[in-house]
């Protein structure tokens, strides 16, 4: 029997089912395999930052996650919980502003491309960038230190794989009902900023399209803006259900799979989305699989 500290939390996991547990562990293995052999392909400025977010929003959660389904010890420090939910709030903010930037981008590409190299130079993409990290990590600074000061006097056991702020909320033994309404003004707020840039940037980009007379150029174009509206489709629709979707529509249960999607799937996804169009990373891509498959059918034969 271990003995925790009374300030300490018990994470519950993302499954009940303990039988999927090699599973879990070989998909994530498999993310990870992915996500480190696309981060070292070329990419623009500003998809390479989003490849780094993306990482570390992995590494924020998976560790303790993988930790957890192989082991009975499921407890987390409090102050090891404060610093996850500063890292993954700092990380998604990051993620929301960056994604907005990166529909200027595409702006500036398709219509200004000749004062593109002066627009979009190296200074302002650094600025860029740090300005979406310093918005991301505001969040952080802001929300964390709120959350931490609430007394957890009764159950320590949190429903979830990692700590997300409305699953420790739930343990909480005060009222947290003024926060939780800050907090959803907050993420509505940090959320429009992004998007009216996102809606404002592809609508010049469609009335740009819609006059060119080039089906070609149409094409490139649609193809182009595409990786980036389903990056953006996937990440703020799991967010939104997640932060901006009042509680009583959903469960503790579907949280920790939309959690799942945005904290692991989608950092995965994002590099493939952008990069399966090349046909070197596609080569290498399709390598990495048959390897992985490969593997899969050795352990299945040899259980």
């Amino acid at each position: 029997m271990t003995l925790n500290s009374s300030s300490d939390f018990i994470l519950l996991g993302l499954l009940v089912n303990s039988k999927a547990t090699d599973v879990v562990i070989a998909d994530i293995f498999a993310i990870f395999v992915v996500v480190d052999f696309l981060l070292h392909t070329p990419m623009y400025f500003l998809l390479n930052q989003l490849s780094i977010m993306d990482t570390l929003f992995i590494c924020t959660t998976v560790p303790k996650l993988l930790v957890d389904m192989v082991s009975k010890e499921k407890t987390i420090f409090f102050v090891a919980c404060g610093i996850q939910i500063f890292l993954y709030l700092t990380m998604i903010g990051s993620e929301f502003f960056l994604l907005g930037l990166m529909a200027y981008d595409c702006y500036v590409d398709f219509c200004r491309p000749l004062r593109y190299p002066v627009l979009m130079n190296r200074r302002v993409c650094l600025l860029l960038a740090a300005g979406a990290w310093f918005g991301g990590s505001l969040d952080g600074f802001l929300l964390t230190p709120v959350t931490m000061t609430f007394p957890y006097c009764g159950s320590r056991s949190i429903n979830h794989f990692f700590c997300e702020i409305p699953a420790v909320l739930r343990l909480a033994c005060a009222d947290t009902s003024l926060y939780e309404t800050l907090m959803y003004i907050c993420c509505v707020l940090m959320v429009l900023i992004p998007i009216s840039i996102i809606s404002t940037s592809y609508t010049l980009i469609l009335l740009t399209v819609h006059r060119m007379r080039s089906a070609e150029g149409q094409r490139k174009a649609f193809a182009s803006c595409s990786s980036h509206l389903t990056v953006v489709s996937i990440f703020y629709g799991a967010a939104f259900y997640n932060y901006v979707l009042p509680q009583l529509f959903h469960t503790p249960e579907q949280d920790k799979v939309v959690s799942a999607f945005y904290t692991v799937v989608t950092p995965m996804l994002n590099p493939l989305i952008y990069s399966l169009r090349n046909k070197d990373v596609l080569g290498a891509f399709k390598k990495v699989l048959a390897q992985y498959l490969s593997i899969q059918k050795v352990s299945i034969s040899i259980a």
